[in-house]
C-alpha cells in the first residue's frame, strides 16, 4: 500500500524488519551498561558536582558510584521494600549525583524508578503515588517534602531526604504517619545489612515515566530495560565516530525526570564518559559551563533561541558589529556545507569566541530535542558553536529517540531519518487532508524502543498502540526526498510551547468563555514561542453598557481598539483562568479584540458550530504575528 515503512540505513537487518535492541549481546540492561562503562573507563571519573558557584567541580569515580549505589539500594530493602520489578519507588529532585546513585541503586534490586517533577502539581503527584502504590519517595529538599505532604497519599510510608529538613516539617510528616530518613542514613543502613543483589532482566520494567496529561490524569509510560537500552543503542550507532567516549564530559541540566536526559546520561555512562551536574539554578548555567568545560551537551531549543536573540539584539546597535557577524556567519556556513566543523578559524577568534566560551569552550557534540528548532537558529548555532549539532524527534512512549539528524547533513528544517531501533510509517489522516501517498500523514512507530503500555490503563494503551504493534504518535509528518522526516502538524489540537509544555487550547477557551465580556475566544500558540495569545470577540451588550457607565463613546469597532476595554477583558479572563486552575503558562499573555463573531457564513465555524482552527489561524495571521512581535 501507500504506507511505506522507512528504516535506518545504519543497521543492515533493519530492512528485514529487525531492529537494533543492543550493541553487545551481554549488555541488555542499564545495570550491565553502567558496569561496562566502569570497565572501559578503567574506573574513571563518573559523577561531578560543585558545592557552590565559586568552587571547582569535584568528581566521584565509577567504582565509588557503584558501591554507594548498591549500598543505597540495599538500604531501601532494609526500609522494607521487596526486591523485584513490581516494586515502584519515586524520586522528586533536581539533577544531582544522588539521582544517579538512587537510579543505579534501584537497578541493583530490580526496583522500578518513577520520577516526579514540579510541573505535575500536587494533585498529579498524589495520583502517581497512589497509582503506583509507592511506599517510599526520595525527595531533594524541605520545600519538596512539604509539597508532597500537602496531599500525602495513603500508601506513602517513608520519605528519604537528600538535603536537610526543618524540624517543623519532620513533625508535620510524623502527624500523617510518615517517617523521614536522610539519604546518608539509608546508605549506611544498606552497607551494614548488605542485602544480596537481584539483577534485572532485559524485559523487566525499568521506569514508569509520567507524561503530563493534557486532559485528566497523567499517563504512566511503562518502559523496560530493553526499551531504554535499544533507544541508547540506536543513537550511539547513528552517531558513529562522534559518539560519547572515555574522557568526554556531559553537562546535566535538562530534567532527569524526562527520558531525553535519562537516555543521554545512560549512553554516556555506558561508553565510560562522565557527567557533571549544574548547580541547580538555570540562570547560572553559563557559570557552571565555564567551570565544567563539557564536551557533550543535550539541549532544548529555548536555550539556543536565547543565545540567538541576545547576539542579534546586541549587534543591532552597531553597524560594524552587524557587518562582522554577517561576514562570519556566511563564511562559517559555507564551511559547514562542505562538511568542515571547527572553531579555530579567524571568525571564531574575532566573532564567536565569547559565545563558545560561554558554553565552556570545548563542546564537540550537542543533541537538541523536545521541541522544534527554527532553521535560522540551528544554522546560526552550528556556525557560532563550531560543534556538531544533531536534532532529534522523539516521545516518552518511544523512550525518547525516533529520528536523529545524521552528522554530515547540514541542511536545517527536518529531524533526520529513523534511528536503528525503530521503523516509521506515515498513515492517512483524511479529516486533515494528509495522505501517505503524498508522503504525509500521522507518524507511526514500531520497534524495540516502543513502550509496553500505560500503567493500569489498558484503554488508553489500546488507543495508542494498534493491533500490529504500531504506536500512533499524534504528530503529522512529511517525508522529504532525501529520506528525512519533517514534523509539520499535530493531529489533535494540542501544541507544545518552546520549553516543552503541552497546551490544550479547547480547555483554556472553556475557562475564558465564562467571562461575561467574552462572546467567542480562540487561543493560539506556537512551538517556537514560550507563551500563548488569543483572539476575542467581545459580548456586544455587556461591553456597550460598561462603556456607557464609564462615559466612553463609540461603536463596538471603536471600543475594540480602546486599551482600557482590552485591559478590562484580559484581567477578567485571567481571573477565570485562575478559577479553573490554569497554570501560568496556560494563561494568555495578550489578546486581540475583534468586533465580528466567527460564523458558518464567514467560514470560521463548522456547520456544527465548532471553531475551524486552521481557518481562524490563517484569517488572523497578521494580528497573531503582531502580538508575538510585541511580546518578544
Amino acid at each position: 500500500g501507500p504506507e511505506q515503512i522507512h528504516v535506518s540505513k545504519f543497521y543492515k537487518e533493519a530492512k528485514d524488519g529487525k531492529f537494533v535492541s543492543c550493541l553487545e549481546e551481554d549488555i541488555r540492561t542499564l545495570y550491565q551498561s553502567f558496569r561496562k562503562g566502569a570497565y572501559v573507563s578503567n574506573n574513571g571519573p563518573c559523577l561531578g558536582w560543585r558545592e557552590n558557584l565559586q568552587s571547582p567541580y569535584q568528581w566521584m569515580n565509577f567504582n565509588e558510584t557503584l558501591l554507594r549505589a548498591k549500598n543505597f539500594g540495599s538500604g531501601l530493602i532494609s526500609l522494607g521494600l521487596r526486591p523485584g520489578p513490581s516494586t515502584f519507588i519515586g524520586i522528586y529532585s533536581q539533577n544531582r549525583p544522588e539521582w544517579i546513585l538512587f537510579e543505579q541503586g534501584c537497578y541493583c534490586y530490580s526496583l522500578v524508578v518513577v520520577p516526579l517533577y514540579d510541573t505535575l502539581g500536587p494533585d498529579a503527584c498524589a495520583f502517581i503515588v497512589d497509582q503506583t502504590e509507592m511506599q517510599i519517595v526520595v525527595v531533594e529538599d524541605d520545600k519538596k517534602v512539604n509539597l508532597l505532604l500537602d496531599k500525602a497519599p495513603k500508601s506513602l510510608r517513608k520519605i528519604v531526604a537528600i538535603k536537610e529538613v526543618r524540624p517543623a516539617t519532620l513533625q508535620r510528616a510524623k502527624n500523617v504517619g510518615i517517617d523521614v530518613h536522610t539519604f546518608d542514613e539509608v546508605e549506611k543502613m544498606g552497607a551494614i545489612n548488605d542485602h544480596p543483589e537481584l539483577e534485572p532482566k532485559a524485559d523487566d520494567l525499568c521506569t514508569v515515566c509520567y507524561t503530563s496529561g493534557t486532559t485528566g490524569n497523567p499517563k504512566g509510560v511503562m518502559l523496560t530495560h530493553a526499551n531504554v537500552l535499544s533507544g541508547v543503542a540506536g543513537v550511539l550507532l547513528q552517531l558513529g565516530t562522534h559518539r560519547p567516549r572515555v574522557g568526554d564530559i556531559m553537562v546535566s541540566f535538562l530534567p532527569l525526570a524526562h527520558m531525553l536526559e535519562r537516555c543521554c546520561e545512560n549512553g554516556v555512562y555506558y561508553m565510560g564518559g562522565a557527567v557533571g551536574f549544574f548547580s541547580g539554578d538555570i540562570k547560572e548555567l553559563t557559570n557552571d559551563l565555564k567551570a565544567l568545560k563539557p564536551t557533550l551537551m543535550p539541549a532544548v531549543p529555548r536555550l539556543l533561541n536565547r543565545v540567538y536573540d541576545k547576539v542579534f539584539a546586541e549587534v543591532q546597535r552597531s553597524s560594524v558589529k552587524k557587518l562582522l557577524l554577517n561576514m562570519a556567519l556566511s563564511s562559517k556556513e559555507a564551511e559547514i556545507k562542505r562538511g568542515i566543523v571547527r572553531r579555530n578559524s579567524i571568525w571564531d577568534k574575532l566573532v564567536f569566541r565569547k559565545i563558545q566560551e560561554g558554553f565552556g569552550g570545548r563542546l564537540r557534540l550537542m543533541v537538541v530535542g523536545s521541541a522544534p528548532l527554527s532553521e535560522a537558529v540551528l544554522s546560526f548555532s552550528r556556525a557560532a558553536l563550531g560543534c556538531l549539532i544533531c536534532e532529534g524527534y522523539g516521545q516518552t512512549e518511544c523512550t525518547a529517540p525516533i529520528t536523529l539528524t545524521v552528522q554530515g547533513d547540514f541542511v536545517a528544517g527536518h529531524v533526520g531519518p529513523p534511528v536503528a531501533c525503530n521503523g516509521i510509517k506515515l498513515v492517512d489522516v483524511p479529516e486533515m487532508e494528509y495522505y501517505a501517498s503524498q508522503q504525509q500523514g500521522e507518524i507511526c512507530v514500531k520497534g524495540a524502543n516502543v513502550f509496553i503500555g500505560y500503567l493500569k490503563d489498558p484503554q488508553r494503551t489500546a488507543e495508542t498502540i494498534d493491533k500490529d504493534g504500531w504506536h500512533h504518535t499524534g504528530d503529522i509528518g512529511q517525508w522529504l526526498p532525501n529520506g528525512t522526516l519533517k514534523v509539520i502538524d499535530r493531529k489533535k489540537h494540542i501544541f507544545k510551547l518552546s520549553q516543552g509544555e503541552y497546551i490544550v487550547p479547547e480547555k483554556i477557551e472553556n475557562a475564558y468563555i465564562r467571562s461575561q465580556y467574552v462572546e467567542q475566544v480562540f487561543v493560539h500558540g506556537e512551538s517556537l514561542k514560550s507563551c500563548i495569545v488569543a483572539i476575542v470577540v467581545p459580548d456586544v451588550e455587556v461591553i456597550k453598557s460598561w462603556a456607557q457607565e464609564n462615559n466612553i463613546p463609540g461603536t463596538l469597532s471603536v471600543l475594540c481598539n480602546n486599551p482600557d476595554v482590552k485591559q478590562l477583558i484580559l484581567n477578567d479572563m485571567i481571573l477565570w483562568g485562575k478559577e479553573f486552575g490554569l497554570k501560568s503558562f496556560e494563561q494568555v499573555k495578550d489578546i486581540y479584540l475583534h468586533p465580528d463573531p466567527f460564523s458558518v457564513q464567514n467560514g470560521l465555524l463548522t456547520p456544527t458550530f465548532k471553531s475551524r482552527r486552521p481557518q481562524i489561524r490563517s484569517y488572523f495571521a497578521p494580528q497573531l504575528d503582531d502580538m508575538y512581535k510585541h511580546l518578544d
